[in-house]
């Protein structure tokens, strides 16, 4: 069986040759419904999958829901080296080079293609204890938002319906210093200072289930 190295490793070859091959490439609109991802944005779902729902497996997050003005800072944040360039953070060193690649209309179109794509339910993979979870997230719903709908104005993203797994990966990122310590992550600084409060494993796991007990169809 593939080792999940070698498969992020053949998936990350994969997106750069693609992009290499088409980087002339152009959405374009389907009839029927969201944008069609150009030729050398197809190579995303490598590791996000078809959908944009992520995959556990190479440790990709779910894209699919997320707005556009976060997949467009998150995108420049990992092209400027403020994501990816700890040397714990091994998804995030993956994603760096695939971002760096990425022309300014390239990006562009990354962006209308992710927000294209329609979000569905994720699996419940973290259990915590939902009642401890609701006290702890009531600090983030300052910026998160009371439903953890994500807000704007505060570069906020929305919390509600991504997966679990990658939220306590995220979480542990900030805590540990892999995420949010680069000078330049001005919203990764205040995250690390919120993640403070949650003092173990364990308070990580109920805040995230809670978080996931708030996701809505869409």
């Amino acid at each position: 069986m593939m080792s999940t190295t070698l498969r992020r490793l053949t998936a990350t070859l994969g997106l750069l040759a693609g992009m290499a091959a088409t980087a002339g490439a152009e959405a374009a609109p389907r009839p029927d419904g969201p944008v069609l991802a150009p030729e050398s944005l197809r190579y995303c779902a490598v590791c996000h999958g078809v959908e944009l729902m992520g995959n556990f497996a190479v440790d990709a997050p779910k894209l699919a829901g997320l707005p556009a003005w976060y997949v467009t800072r998150q995108l420049e944040a990992f092209r400027n080296g403020w994501r990816g360039a700890h040397a714990d953070d091994a998804t995030g060193m993956e994603m760096r080079p695939q971002a760096a690649v990425l022309e300014p209309d390239q990006l562009q179109a990354a962006v209308r293609y992710v927000e294209s794509v329609p979000a569905r339910h994720v699996p419940v993979t973290v259990s915590g204890d939902l009642k401890r979870g609701q006290a702890q997230y009531q600090a983030c719903a300052v910026c998160h938002g009371a439903a953890a709908e994500g807000n704007a104005a505060l570069n906020a993203p929305p919390l509600a319906g991504q997966s679990d797994w990658y939220l306590r990966r995220q979480l542990e990122h900030f805590r540990s210093g892999a995420r949010g310590a680069n000078p330049g992550d001005t919203q990764g600084a205040l995250m690390r200072a919120s993640v403070t409060t949650l003092a173990d494993d364990q308070a990580i796991d109920d805040v995230v289930a809670y978080i996931t007990s708030l996701q809505q169809p869409h």
